[in-house]
């Protein structure tokens, strides 16, 4: 065996391994951990570290069903909680709710979807009484993805709104 021929089989004997131990290697994180307390199925991974990690921690997202901005029944206990935590943390700055869509659909078609989602859930904190001057609305469209994927397992995280407090 040649040199070069050599080289390549230790390039990829070297690859094959580092491949290896990415690919096995554990987050440390049981299954089920850090689902929400509403018992939704989908989790939570809030583990932001910049100045509004606190408020990050305490709202949480909102997800919708597809094509649709409508405010789900199982999001409206967490919406009551991110509302009474918006108006009880009056040293938080502005709340900037912000939209965002899975990738089906056009970037023009996602941004707009992504705004009346956020719109929708600025309008059910204002009825629960958080003032319109704390709320900001921003939409992502499929710019953001959560999950990775193109199927409904990865879809139904990206369909969703989220919170960014400034401090």
């Amino acid at each position: 065996m040649d040199r070069s021929s050599m080289a390549r089989w230790m390039i990829i004997a070297g690859s094959a391994v580092a491949i290896g131990i990415v690919g096995c290697s554990s987050t440390g994180k049981k299954e089920g951990a850090g689902t929400t307390a509403t018992g939704s199925e989908f989790k939570e991974d809030n583990s932001a570290s910049s100045a509004s990690s606190q408020a990050s921690k305490i709202l949480q997202p909102v997800y919708f069903d597809f094509d649709s901005y409508a405010i789900r029944a199982d999001a409206k206990p967490t919406l009551m909680a991110d509302g009474k935590a918006i108006k009880d943390n009056t040293s938080w700055g502005l709340v900037t709710i912000e939209g965002n869509t899975d990738e089906r659909g056009s970037e023009e078609y996602n941004l707009a979807l992504g705004e009346r989602r956020a719109n929708s859930v600025r309008r059910y904190l204002q009825d629960l009484g958080v003032p319109a001057s704390r709320l900001a609305v921003v939409s992502f469209g499929e710019s953001k993805p959560r999950a990775m994927g193109h199927d409904e397992s990865a879809w139904r995280y990206n369909r969703r709104v989220e919170f960014s407090v400034a401090q």
